[in-house]
């Protein structure tokens, strides 16, 4: 089988087109996304035909767990499918389980560097507080198609991902499990965030978890709705915007590391 080890600001996945879905996805997910034992990665993308759009994208975690949506992988599906000839658009379709999604593809002799990805609507709701590990701890929940607990802290570079954020994960307040984002606004148009994924742990990127910290802080009054905000993640730079909607436009880069083959 061949793949693509392809990266959105670190958030790494492994690469497959194919014609029809594949048998097992979950085991294989596991297999070569070990750091150690395998291409190492945080899961793999399925690119697939769609009858509704463009495309279609099945996304699995390192753990095998299927995700709905991925921000950062869907601007790499977008130079997947752009570099490699299978389309000549730079406005994309592309299938998830959360809907389908534009994308405007950013071209650079005559290969993609970025995507502006149409997210759809983010849904933000009440603030809550858990009693996690001992500890009470207040997050805003958000579905960007799929879903987010952000917390805000005044000192996101030490955040407790491995503690609070893993507990948080699997707490029964979120029965299918829940992406955790430690969200610090650093100035008048910037956030600092961290996270730990649903399957897959800490990350250098979550795009859908950008979106969400935005659209809790413009909810939060901590940017007017239709602004440009930064958001610095341990991988780089993601620029994201929530209108007065609630729609959610994420922009950032789109890169291939390489290309590889399975042996067995």
């Amino acid at each position: 089988m061949k793949f693509t080890k392809m990266h959105g600001l670190g958030n790494d996945y492994l690469y497959v087109y194919a014609e029809t879905d594949p048998t097992e996805p979950e085991k294989l997910s596991v297999k070569l996304s070990d750091r150690h034992f395998g291409a190492g990665s945080d899961g793999m993308i399925w690119i697939l035909p769609s009858q509704k759009a463009d495309f279609r994208m099945r996304i699995f975690n390192a753990d095998g767990s299927e995700a709905k949506m991925c921000g950062n992988g869907i601007r790499c599906v977008g130079k997947y499918v752009y570099d490699k000839g299978y389309t000549d658009k730079t406005l994309l379709t592309v299938e998830t389980l959360s809907g389908i999604k534009t994308l405007r593809l950013w071209v650079k002799d005559q290969k993609v560097t970025g995507a502006s990805v149409q997210m759809g609507r983010a849904m933000v709701g009440d603030p809550m507080t858990l009693d996690v590990l001992e500890q009470r701890i207040s997050c805003v929940p958000v579905s960007v198609g799929n879903p987010h607990a952000v917390v805000f802290t005044k000192d996101a570079e030490h955040a407790p991902l491995t503690t609070v954020g893993a507990a948080m994960e699997r707490h029964s307040a979120f029965p299918g499990g829940v992406n955790v984002e430690f969200v610090e606004k650093l100035g008048e148009n910037t956030l600092r965030m961290r996270v730990w994924e649903r399957g897959s742990g800490i990350t250098m990127a979550c795009g859908t978890g950008a979106c969400a910290s935005v659209a809790a802080a413009v909810a939060a009054g901590m940017f007017p709705a239709g602004s440009d905000v930064c958001v610095r993640l341990d991988g780089g730079e993601l620029y994201i915007r929530v209108t007065s909607e609630g729609e959610v436009i994420m922009t950032g880069p789109a890169e291939t590391i390489y290309e590889g083959e399975t042996v067995e």
